[in-house]
């Protein structure tokens, strides 16, 4: 009988969290830190406006860009207006690897690296084409981006920005002066699909 009344006025052990709360005291502010430094940067994107889409900006002029391995073409929705032929073509016509081998004699197995985009594309080309549309129609925010399915996703994003806008030197300026380069926004609004 004694031994369990002694059993019964046993209290339960306490719970000891102080580890716990050391990991918390730790952790939060770690995560807090951190939190700052990943920021995901979202760029809204439409499909190419149809017959049953809303309507363009201005309906007299449309700006399609498209994203061919050989060329960029600029277009107008109905003909393509200008065209810059790939800088890695050969003078024979022939397109030349969009990759390059990371080390001299890469061999079988070793991965190849991308071209940067500014060395595929003419995007200097591409640009001044595009300023000069702006300056004919200002009030145009909107445009088309169209690609081939071979397209590589480094190069729809370096052209995409250079699409959207442009640095451009002030005239007179010095040209060894940083400060006198302004961005120029040009088509931010951009809709993307593929090339016919």
């Amino acid at each position: 009988m004694r031994r369990r009344r002694h059993g019964r006025d046993k209290e339960a052990p306490e719970l000891d969290i102080t580890a716990f709360l050391n990991l918390m005291v730790v952790l939060v502010p770690f995560l807090l830190v951190s939190a700052v430094f990943s920021r995901v940067t979202i760029l809204e994107l439409n499909m190419p406006s149809g017959a049953g889409g809303g309507a363009p900006d201005d309906p007299t002029v449309t700006v399609e860009v498209v994203v061919r391995t050989e060329a960029l073409e600029i277009s107008d929705g109905e003909k393509v207006i200008a065209r810059f032929p790939n800088l890695t073509q050969s003078e024979e016509g022939e397109s030349a690897p969009l990759e390059a081998a990371t080390e001299e004699g890469a061999g079988e197995g070793e991965q190849l690296a991308l071209l940067p985009t500014a060395e595929v594309y003419d995007l200097k080309k591409l640009t001044e084409f595009l300023l000069q549309v702006k300056a004919s129609y200002p009030e145009k925010t909107d445009s088309i981006l169209l690609m081939e399915a071979d397209i590589a996703y480094e190069h729809l994003v370096g052209v995409m920005d250079t699409v959207r806008g442009a640095e451009v030197r002030v005239e007179g300026s010095d040209p060894s002066d940083p400060s006198a380069v302004e961005k120029v926004v040009l088509f931010p609004d951009i809709s993307i699909g593929d090339a016919p």
